[in-house]
C-alpha cells in the first residue's frame, strides 16, 4: 500500500508539473507541446520502475511500420499505454471521450496536440465528422492514429469482441494497421491497487496491410492481439 501511495503522489505530481511548465507552449507550434507528451510517457516509465520495481519489456520493434502511413490498434488494460506509447511512436494521435477535453489544463493539452474527441453512443455533428477528422489528420501529418479496439480498459483475462468502429477506421483510412498487445493490467489494473515487482510486456506485432475486407480485418486483428496476450500472460 505504501508503494501505491508513493506512486500515485509521484506520478500525478509529475504529470501536473509537466502540464504546467508546458502551458506557455500552448501559444507555440504544436510540435513543442508534443514534447510534453513524450516527457509524460518517460515519467510514467520512471515511476513504475523506481517506485514499483516494474520492468518494461518491448518486443517486436522490427515490426514497426516504416516509410508509410499507418495507424496503431492496441489492447487496453490501463492508463499505462496512453502515456508510454508516446515514447515508442512519433506523437500518436489519440481518439478519446469528449469529456476529457473539459479537464482543466490537461484537457487543454489534449486539444492542443490534436486529439480527436467523440461522444460515445450519441449521434452529434461532431461524431458525424469523426471519420473526416481522422482522415484529415492522417493525410496531413506523419503522426500515426492510435485506437483501442476493445473500446475501454478491460481486465487482463477479459476477451471482449473488438468494436466495429476499428474496422470502419481501417476501411476509411486505407493504410496499414500496426497491432500491439500490452499486458499492463497485471501491474496497473482498471480497478484496485497496483502490483510491484512485475513486468509489463509491449508486443509490437506484424502489420496488417490495407485492402482486406473490413470483416476479415477485424477478425484478424482480434485473433492476433488475443493470441499474443495469451502468450504474454
Amino acid at each position: 500500500m505504501i508503494r501505491n501511495f508513493l506512486f500515485s503522489i509521484a506520478f500525478f505530481t509529475g504529470i501536473i508539473f509537466i502540464s504546467l511548465i508546458f502551458l506557455p507552449a500552448f501559444f507555440l507550434p504544436r510540435k513543442i507541446v508534443l514534447i510534453g507528451g513524450k516527457l509524460m510517457g518517460y515519467w510514467t516509465g520512471f515511476c513504475l520502475k523506481i517506485i514499483l520495481s516494474v520492468k518494461i519489456f518491448v518486443k517486436g520493434k522490427e515490426n514497426i511500420v516504416k516509410n508509410e502511413k499507418f495507424f496503431i490498434a492496441a489492447s487496453h488494460q490501463s492508463m499505462f499505454e496512453t502515456f508510454y506509447l508516446q515514447t515508442i511512436f512519433n506523437s500518436p494521435v489519440f481518439i478519446l471521450k469528449k469529456e476529457l477535453l473539459l479537464i482543466p489544463i490537461f484537457g487543454w493539452y489534449l486539444k492542443k496536440i490534436g486529439s480527436i474527441s467523440i461522444k460515445r453512443n450519441k449521434v452529434t455533428k461532431d461524431n458525424l465528422d469523426f471519420f473526416k477528422d481522422i482522415s484529415h489528420m492522417i493525410n496531413t501529418s506523419n503522426r500515426p492514429l492510435i485506437i483501442f479496439p476493445q473500446g475501454t480498459r478491460v481486465q487482463p483475462d477479459e476477451r471482449p469482441m473488438f468494436k466495429k468502429g476499428a474496422s470502419r477506421i481501417y476501411e476509411e483510412l486505407k493504410v496499414t494497421c500496426q497491432p500491439i498487445a500490452i499486458n499492463s493490467g497485471y501491474v496497473w489494473p482498471k480497478n484496485g491497487p497496483k502490483n510491484s515487482h512485475k513486468t509489463i510486456s509491449i508486443s509490437i506485432l506484424k502489420p496488417i496491410s490495407a485492402g482486406l475486407p473490413k470483416e476479415e480485418f477485424i477478425k484478424t486483428l482480434e485473433k492476433d492481439i488475443y493470441t499474443e496476450l495469451d502468450l504474454l500472460n
